[in-house]
């Protein structure tokens, strides 16, 4: 397993006999190692040799998701098993075809069953609830019947009175009525249109009766029976149309009453008989749903196996005697052996007389990138290629990203209470990776648990440097040792928690400074604690920091040129090496990298001198280190003045050599190359040839693995060389890098910066908050003090702040270090598999 550059790929050629096509690719597709190329994509894809086969792929993988559905809908687990995994194609498909018939038809039927039994629930509603309506309206009419003829027959009536009889008197108007069903919440609107549609001229009695199966959606609303008594056939129309509009169900009703007793009695029968019915009908789906979903899994693995065997095979071109198949395909030079084997047992499976021709091709096509990670290493290389893909065997940064990501993530992050507390929930899911891994995670705990092996390299990192910046929640160790200083005024003052806590103690701490113990005898690693909380802390611990995120940072863009020195001798592109690799090791080291020489000599000499003025004077008056004898500290060693000169002088001799004599020298290697050409286009470039060697070795040749042979293009060797654009693209490429060495420095500045914040928001939340507490002497307010101190860490800190210093780390690592070097515009090895079928 190669890390530092990709997989080598070969180009190879398959030619597969037509009757041994399927399992050729079925085998191939177990193995999954090999890329496909699409030789047809030019052509329609219902022009395709195999497009019936695909379209009855698909409609089998619909049949398949419809069964699941109901499988999931019915509730029932879907099972594993293993016996049915060698069904044959023709077969699953007819298999499939009857179970969707047979599932639809269970359905349709069901639904209908369902709809029926609902309608009669409610028919029975309204036959008992409008029947209380009939019963009332008849004993208050049988009442007033009554009332009326005592009145006619009374003892006082004049006898000079004539009284009509009873069967004389004027007759009522005979009314009609609909009943049925409503919503409750439609009651309301339903009730004010009937009035104004009539006019006034209908009377309407209802009564909710709860929750009810709706006989139309299946669904469970709250309804409430209705009666509405009209008179005219006009009004009759009316208030139908009314109640169609309202999804108000009507349902027919007797007047009289054996009628009405009658009809309540069959609807009571009906309703048993369809309970059985549907009973019976849900038992037979679920019997029909149990087969099918201990095979669910099965069918589902053959279908998108079946389909993409089908789909690869549509990359195939068919020779005109249709026997033959003919591929192309891309395979790591490792495995080529295994995947011969593999060609040949399949050869031997579908009995054919012919085995599977498997060659290597020639080509300036540019390979995919194909690396071989670990669990540990894909996190990292996540972060690379989140980026962009590698090109084919350039200089992965992968590599220098195992250390320099969580390093300078811990620059900015670096506490040992805040690091161990990562650590902790870094372990947990590390430890937990068997539970997890077989677990739906979301999105963000999906992430970090992906990432698990980075939070753990950023969480050791980051106690590492808390113990070089000796803060442990803010809070000053002394885990290596007693403080190296003592007070100024009193040597036997030393403890620098004490007086932290007692200003009195020492004053000068406060305002002067302390007194080392013995010269030249530096506090063992780290910070010495005695910084903690004096007036020179902000100050000493701010020049440290800013110095040293200036020096970390030329050193990683350093290391970014040197791996384009690795690429450009990787792939002979020698003119790059002498007109860009060269000039621009000397552009930066003589700007920032002499800048780095003094901060570190300054660190080692004890040296007072001003840096800022140091590195002004080299640009505005060369030679003149001591500001003409106004500040000699500034002059750190001799002929200081004479190599500045020398530096400022390699900087303005380095623009114009990266930007005028390449464009030319391709110029002139591109009239050699048209006036030497070759009658043919498959003869090499003689630097090309003597690389190559054989047939074999051509096929991992790669054009445009540098910038020259990108401008050469060699994959196209007629197209025509552009002055013009090379000229453009070498002046951008230069003018870039030169604003790209300040701007990209001075981004390293963020190390400094976020680390200040980091330190100076956890003293905030320990002196303000819990020393607050504590100084309190409550209980309830320690308790309530840890309480808000705790959750401003974990959120805060915790999670606001990694997150920004995680951000910061990939920002650095994108902009100021793969710039360097990184083209990043490859594309991945996507390898036909199984594997990933199913996991889609």
């Amino acid at each position: 397993m190669e890390l530092f550059r990709s997989e080598e790929m070969q180009l190879m050629q398959l030619m597969i006999p037509a009757e041994a096509a399927h399992d050729t690719v079925e085998a191939l597709g177990r193995l999954g190692k090999l890329q496909f190329k699409d030789l047809n994509e030019n052509e329609s894809a219902f022009k395709k040799t195999y497009a019936s086969q695909i379209k009855r792929c698909d409609e089998m993988g619909r049949q398949v998701r419809f069964i699941s559905e109901q499988v999931a809908k019915a509730g029932l687990p879907v099972g594993n098993r293993l016996g049915d995994r060698h069904l044959e194609f023709d077969l699953l498909e007819n298999r499939l075809s009857r179970l969707e018939k047979e599932l639809m038809e269970l359905n349709a039927n069901s639904d209908r069953l369902q709809r029926s039994y609902n309608e009669l629930l409610e028919l029975q509603l309204v036959l008992e609830t409008a029947g209380t309506f009939f019963e009332d309206s008849r004993s208050q009419a049988d009442a007033m019947g009554s009332e009326r003829e005592a009145d006619y027959t009374r003892e006082s009536a004049p006898l000079l009175e004539t009284v009509a009889p009873l069967s004389e008197q004027p007759k009522a108007v005979q009314l009609g009525f609909v009943a049925g069903t409503i919503p409750v919440d439609k009651l309301a609107p339903f009730e004010r249109l009937l009035y104004r549609a009539t006019r006034g001229n209908m009377y309407l009695k209802y009564v909710p009766v709860g929750a009810v199966n709706d006989p139309v959606t299946g669904e469970k609303q709250e309804k409430a029976v209705y009666v509405v008594f009209f008179a005219g056939e006009r009004a009759k129309a009316k208030i139908i149309k009314i109640c169609d509009a309202f999804s108000a169900n009507r349902y027919p009703f007797p007047e009289e009453l054996s009628k009405q007793h009658q009809m309540s009695s069959e609807v009571t029968v009906k309703l048993r008989e369809l309970h059985t019915t549907i009973d019976a009908g849900k038992r037979l789906l679920e019997n029909a749903l149990r087969t099918a979903a201990s095979e669910l899994d099965t069918w589902s693995d053959m279908v998108h196996r079946e389909t993409g065997i089908y789909h690869t095979l549509n990359k195939l071109s068919v020779d005109v005697t249709r026997k033959v198949l003919m591929g192309e395909a891309w395979v790591p030079a490792c495995e080529r052996h295994v995947v011969q084997n593999i060609l040949h047992e399949a050869s031997l499976k579908a009995n054919s007389t012919i085995g599977t021709v498997f060659q290597p091709l020639v080509t300036y096509e540019m390979p995919p990138t194909h690396y071989e990670t670990s669990k540990f290493m894909s996190g990292f290389q996540g972060i690379v290629d989140a980026y962009g893909i590698a090109r084919y065997r350039e200089a992965n940064p992968a590599v220098m990203t195992i250390v320099t990501f969580p390093f300078l993530f811990a620059v900015m992050f670096g506490d040992i209470g805040h690091g161990v507390l990562m650590l902790l929930f870094a372990l947990w899911l590390v430890l937990s990776e068997k539970k997890l891994a077989n677990q739906k995670l979301g999105d963000i705990v999906g992430m970090m648990f992906g990432g698990r092996y980075i939070i753990l390299l950023m969480a050791l990192f980051s106690i590492y440097v808390g113990m070089l910046y000796n803060e442990f929640f803010a809070m000053a160790t002394t885990i290596f040792g007693p403080s190296k200083y003592v007070c100024a005024e009193n040597e036997n003052i030393w403890n620098p928690v004490e007086m932290q806590f007692n200003e009195s103690l020492c004053p000068s701490a406060f305002e002067d400074g302390l007194a080392m113990k013995q010269r030249g005898s530096p506090y063992p690693l780290g910070f010495d604690p005695a910084w903690r909380g004096t007036r020179t802390e902000l100050p000493y611990s701010n020049s440290l920091k800013m110095k040293m995120s200036i020096v970390m940072g030329v050193t990683q863009m350093n290391v970014g040129i040197i791996h384009s020195l690795f690429n450009q001798r990787y792939f002979g592109d020698s003119l790059s090496t002498i007109c860009e690799f060269i000039p621009q090791m000397i552009f930066l080291n003589a700007s920032f990298g002499y800048l780095c020489f003094l901060i570190i000599l300054k660190w080692v000499t004890g040296s007072t001198a001003d840096l800022y003025h140091t590195l002004i004077y080299m640009y505005l008056s060369p030679g003149d280190v001591d500001c003409s004898g106004q500040c000699p500290e500034n002059k750190m060693f001799p002929g200081q003045g004479f190599l500045q000169v020398m530096l400022l002088l390699a900087m303005f001799v380095t623009v114009p050599w990266m930007l005028i004599p390449k464009p030319f020298i391709l110029k002139k290697r591109h009239e050699e190359r048209q006036q030497s050409r070759s009658v043919s286009y498959g003869i090499l470039p003689s630097e090309d040839r003597s690389r190559v060697g054989n047939d074999e070795e051509a096929a991992l040749f790669v054009s445009g693995a540098s910038d020259s042979i990108e401008e050469q293009d060699t994959s196209s060797q007629e197209e025509e060389f552009n002055f013009g654009e090379v000229f453009v693209h070498q002046m951008i490429h230069t003018i870039e890098f030169v604003l790209g060495a300040v701007s990209n420095t001075a981004s390293y500045l963020r190390l400094w910066a976020l680390s200040l914040a980091h330190s100076q928001l956890s003293a905030v939340f320990y002196e303000k908050v819990l020393m607050g507490a504590l100084q309190t002497g409550s209980a309830v307010g320690i308790v309530i003090g840890f309480a808000v101190f705790a959750a401003a860490t974990l959120a805060v800190l915790m999670v606001m702040e990694s997150l920004s210093a995680f951000l910061h780390a990939l920002r650095l690592h994108w902009v100021e270090f793969q710039n360097k070097f990184y083209h990043g515009d490859g594309y991945p090895f996507s390898p036909f598999t199984f594997e990933k079928s199913e996991d889609e």
